[in-house]
């Protein structure tokens, strides 16, 4: 017998839009949707369906078309894309936000962590600091490795830090909500590089493969630097989208 299929809650607080995303994102990802190609069902079979407006259907597809999940292919319909994890669009999140806004259940597994008393010339720079408290994590996306994450924050902040669960700490909510920093910017640098030997052995790749490679630095409100961070991931399950105008 066929399980029930969920269905938007009238009475429930959450926009029905955004009870429609959610659904859809659940049911493509567990691959209830779309059809073998990928295709989504149409504008007017989810109005059906959901007895919602094109409207209402338009705006919880354009949110998962914007957030990396589905694509639109003109004259063809909608697609589920897969093995994208992420697609950015100028919005300050972390990893686990990120992920998780994609459908993907995040997770990290701590590698090394503690104060580093001879930080690299850049570094201190960047965080206008002589010693930082460093973090360093392998990122999963539904327990799969995707990524390796290395942050510096200022002793202060990591000492409060170190009280956490590492592997799974969500960084930026964690400064905001327990630590009270209002985190208002970052500049970041997108690059490639080439995967060392340690890198595909965590990663579970070839040694050699294409990999992204990020450089970021957050600020607070006050324009204080709180976070240093070096990062690479795999190119396969991450993409990067800048929205342009003239």
């Amino acid at each position: 017998m066929d399980k029930q299929r969920k269905q938007l809650d009238s009475s429930s607080p959450l926009p029905l839009h955004y009870q429609l995303q959610e659904i859809i994102r659940h049911e493509a990802l567990n691959g209830e949707l779309a059809d073998p190609s990928g295709k989504m069902p149409t504008e007017n079979e989810l109005m059906a369906r959901f007895e919602v407006s094109r409207i209402t259907v338009r705006q919880a597809l354009s949110k998962l078309v914007d957030q990396g999940l589905l694509h639109r292919e003109r004259g063809k319909g909608t697609f589920l894309k897969t093995n994208h994890a992420e697609q950015w669009t100028g919005q300050l999140l972390g990893f686990a936000e990120t992920i998780a806004a994609s459908g993907f259940t995040p997770g990290g597994k701590t590698l090394q962590h503690g104060i580093v008393q001879e930080l690299p010339a850049e570094i201190r720079s960047k965080l206008q600091v002589r010693t930082a408290w460093e973090l360093k994590r392998l990122r999963y996306a539904d327990e799969l490795p995707i990524a390796i994450e290395h942050s510096y924050f200022p002793e202060p902040i990591g000492k409060r830090m170190e009280q956490q669960e590492l592997g799974s700490v969500l960084t930026y909510a964690y400064l905001e909500k327990e630590l009270g920093v209002s985190l208002r910017s970052g500049t970041q640098t997108i690059s490639a590089r080439i995967a060392g030997k340690h890198e595909s052995k965590l990663l579970g790749i070839a040694e050699g493969s294409a990999l992204l490679s990020i450089e970021r630095v957050i600020f607070a409100a006050d324009q204080a630097p709180v976070e240093y961070l070096e990062a690479v991931y795999r190119p396969d399950y991450f993409q990067y989208t800048v929205q342009l105008r003239r």
